[in-house]
């Protein structure tokens, strides 16, 4: 049994018997990420990848109200130029993207709400169980009036398709556990908090006791068949949405509890 390494706060990591455990630790915020949460999650990453004893990952998020709500608001109030949007997006993509190509399977343990760059954590995982409760979306439309990067867009796209992750992201709505599992956001659903526990567990030994090079070539030959758009890509629809005054008036609404007033510029 190794020891728990590398915990904080606000993200507490652990190793026992070759399984990685990564929990948000925020509900009071309903697991919103901060971006030192964000690199100290690409830092375990890299220590999973240097790591052979470890076999598995399980990520989840603590209390039965949220997976992870995404990026913690508040971290926006400093973007002033066009660059911090840039560096924003271009550090969720390294971050996502270290996620996306640790070496282990990773296992979402989802309950509850799972938005914005929460879902987009989930996304990058290769198995995603939720409870009956669990709720999934981008719903930056009515919030926050910015977008997504453009290799969360090539996660959600080949996940569902084009034509759903435009009617997610378009009507800004959260998909219940039985759609979810039929738009294949999600894997599997189980009753309750506790059985998502156990589940994610069972789930984590189990691929744990398969062949470690079949999964970790597997895996990488499923994200390189998977084209995903360069940022330089995006870079114009970034500043579009980041340097627009709708995204100030999303955020400065969301943080004050009122409902925006768009003008789509």
């Amino acid at each position: 049994m190794n020891a728990p390494v590398a915990s904080t706060e606000d993200l507490i990591y652990s190793v026992e018997d070759g399984i990685a455990r990564l929990t948000f630790n925020r509900p009071q915020a309903r697991n919103a990420l901060t971006f030192a949460m964000y690199e100290q999650m690409a830092a375990i990453c890299e220590t999973i990848n240097n790591d052979r004893s470890i076999k598995a990952m399980i990520l989840t998020g603590a209390g039965d109200k949220a997976f992870a709500s995404g990026t913690d608001i508040s971290q926006f109030r400093a973007f002033k130029t066009a660059q911090d949007a840039l560096d924003y997006e271009a550090r969720i993509d390294r971050v996502l993207g270290a996620l996306e190509a640790c070496r282990v399977p990773t296992i979402a343990a989802i309950a509850g709400a799972c938005t914005g760059g929460g879902a987009g954590i989930a996304a990058c995982c290769d198995i995603r169980i939720g409870t009956e409760t669990t709720r999934m979306g981008f719903p930056i439309a009515r919030t926050l009036g910015n977008c997504l990067s453009m290799s969360n867009i090539s996660r959600l796209v080949s996940l569902v398709g084009p034509a759903r992750t435009k009617d997610l992201i378009f009507r800004a709505r959260l998909v219940e556990a039985p759609e979810a599992l039929e738009l294949g956001l999600l894997n599997e659903v189980v009753p309750d908090v506790a059985a998502l526990q156990r589940r994610a567990d069972e789930t984590a030994k189990l691929v744990a006791s398969h062949a470690p090079i079949t999964l970790e070539v597997t895996k990488e030959a499923v994200r390189r068949i998977r084209r995903t758009l360069s940022r330089d890509e995006g870079e114009d629809l970034i500043l579009r949405a980041y340097m627009s005054e709708d995204f100030r008036e999303g955020m400065d609404a969301f943080l004050n509890k009122r409902s925006p007033n768009w003008k789509g510029k």
